[in-house]
């Protein structure tokens, strides 16, 4: 049986030296509030204000470090919120994706794109991807064992030697499958 953790994500954002900045300061540097899953990626004490332009998120969490780009991450429900329909996109790939207004205590900044609903994937380090067979990129089943249970179909993989074995869905698809962060997933094939 092939068994992963499945870690739920609330909506958050990753920022550029150059904004959290203009966030937060000249020379600011984000400060560890706890490790996340993957090795060396944490959730930052510092949040910020998302707007969009129906509505607005205080208080939203960064995860850390800094990043070449900056993005937010939100479910399909806070899309609707916020008054934007951004695509589904694995984790860095923000061309052609909306924008928003991102408030610190320092200063805003407009991104002019950069908003995504993360795609359902699983981190694999290269030895589990090894043992199970599995391909970088390769579309996966997996069933999530909730209070209703539920198949998602084109999880896809991601294998790196960085990486530590995790599943990662949105507050969505946790919701839907009444699943919470540290229980565990089985990938079908």
């Amino acid at each position: 049986m092939k068994q992963v953790p499945v870690g739920v994500s609330a909506r958050h954002v990753h920022l550029s030296p150059e904004h959290i900045e203009a966030l937060f300061g000249k020379g600011y540097e984000l400060n560890v509030l706890k490790p996340l899953s993957q090795p060396g990626q944490f959730a930052a004490e510092e949040t910020v204000a998302v707007i969009g332009p129906k509505g607005r998120f205080d208080k939203v969490r960064i995860l850390g470090p800094a990043r070449s780009r900056s993005q937010v991450e939100v479910s399909r429900t806070d899309a609707f919120s916020l008054g934007i329909s951004p695509p589904v996109r694995e984790s860095g790939h923000i061309e052609g994706t909306p924008g928003l207004r991102l408030a610190g205590p320092n200063g805003e900044v407009e991104l002019t794109q950069g908003v995504i609903v993360a795609a359902r994937h699983i981190h694999f380090h290269t030895s589990d991807a090894e043992r199970w067979g599995i391909a970088d990129q390769q579309r996966l089943r997996v069933k999530v064992q909730g209070e209703r249970p539920v198949i998602f179909e084109d999880v896809i993989a991601r294998v790196s030697a960085d990486f530590a074995l995790d599943m990662h869905i949105d507050t969505d698809e946790g919701n839907a499958a009444g699943v919470k962060t540290g229980e565990v997933a089985e990938i079908l094939d």
